[in-house]
């Protein structure tokens, strides 16, 4: 027993430790694709090929002064980074990243690769990711700067538009699966059709993936979404007015929120750990692989793919995404019930 909770906390630090990290290797990943993109060096001169500048990038910021504006509201411009960074930790508490296993026979039941394994996993999911809206919508007001203020309606408004085409496309997933466990929407895609097509909702959903990896980007604020933080408009946007260790917690909270939905993407349309030809307790590589697959498409887009103006994105959202992922939803429960009925 003591040694089952051990293992259960060691892999609750894992998680915690990975998801920490990430933001440092995603910027170093982000700062090396932008540079083969633009036919750049990129950084390559602290560490070996560069690959000791993220932790130059932390120890300059921790060693950036605390700057606040004197007409910013004290506890609410500390809390704001606060809140967004917590959301994004807590939102991937109930991302389930591998099998059971029995760690090579060292356990006498097996235990779940996982932080926290809910029944309804998926709604807390959802539900956790809305609220780091209000950590970027609290720093916004709370500075008392007119071009923060905008950053974070912008980012409201952006999540209310794209956050109904991301519900509505998940909600195909949990018709076809049935449940809104994250482990048992992957389960559901065990297996192979005509013996070599793996079952993966993938083939099902494509347009439903579309629409999730659309308003994904929209969510986490990325381009061609970027608007909170246009820099061209709005000089930093809602994080103008932050410096140091309080900065640094909003790109924090954007890496760690990518690493999510990444992850929530792959257990939903491409089969979490299941992978052809990979034994199920080593079905974590395959999970980490599409993972890292799709944070790399999160990267590719953002320097291929031009920023729209603040109308575009507005139209997209309500005249085409959500009627797609409505009509999605309607085709999906009329085919679901022409085979069930």
């Amino acid at each position: 027993m003591e040694l089952r909770l051990l293992v259960q906390l060691g892999i609750i630090g894992l998680a915690f430790f990975m998801l920490i990290n990430a933001s440092a290797v995603l910027v170093l990943a982000e700062r090396k694709i932008m540079a083969a993109i633009q036919q750049r060096y990129g950084p390559y001169l602290v560490g070996p090929h560069g690959m000791l500048q993220p932790l130059a990038d932390i120890l300059k910021l921790l060693m950036k002064e605390e700057l606040r504006p004197k007409e910013a509201d004290k506890w609410l411009f500390t809390l704001a980074p606060v809140i967004a960074v917590t959301a994004a930790f807590t939102a991937f508490a109930t991302v389930p990243f591998g099998a059971e296993t029995t760690f090579f026979g060292l356990l006498d039941e097996p235990v779940k690769l996982g932080i926290a394994d809910v029944n309804v996993g998926l709604l807390v999911v959802f539900a956790v990711t809305s609220m780091g809206v209000y950590g970027i919508v609290l720093a916004g007001w709370a500075s008392n700067s007119k071009y923060s203020l905008l950053g974070g309606l912008r980012s409201s408004a952006q999540m209310i538009s794209y956050e109904l085409s991301y519900a509505t496309a998940l909600a195909s997933v949990v018709l076809l699966s049935g449940s809104l466990s994250l482990r048992e929407i992957v389960n559901a895609q065990e297996g192979y059709w005509f013996g070599f097509i793996p079952q993966w909702y993938l083939f099902l959903q494509p347009l439903g993936f579309i629409i999730y990896g659309i308003a994904g980007v929209a969510e986490t604020n990325r381009a061609p979404f970027d608007f909170p933080e246009a820099e061209q408009e709005l000089v930093s946007g809602y994080n103008t007015e932050y410096s140091s260790v309080r900065f640094a917690l909003f790109p924090q909270a954007e890496y760690i929120n990518m690493v999510t939905m990444s992850a929530v993407a792959t257990n939903l349309y491409l089969g979490g750990w299941h992978f052809p030809f990979v034994p199920v307790e080593y079905g974590w590589i395959a999970f980490l692989a599409k993972v890292g697959f799709l944070l790399f498409a999160y990267i590719w887009i953002r320097w291929t793919v031009p920023r729209y103006r603040y109308d575009q994105l507005m139209q997209f959202g309500w005249k085409w995404l959500l009627p797609a992922a409505v009509i999605n939803l309607l085709i999906t429960a009329a085919v679901f019930l022409y085979f069930n009925a």
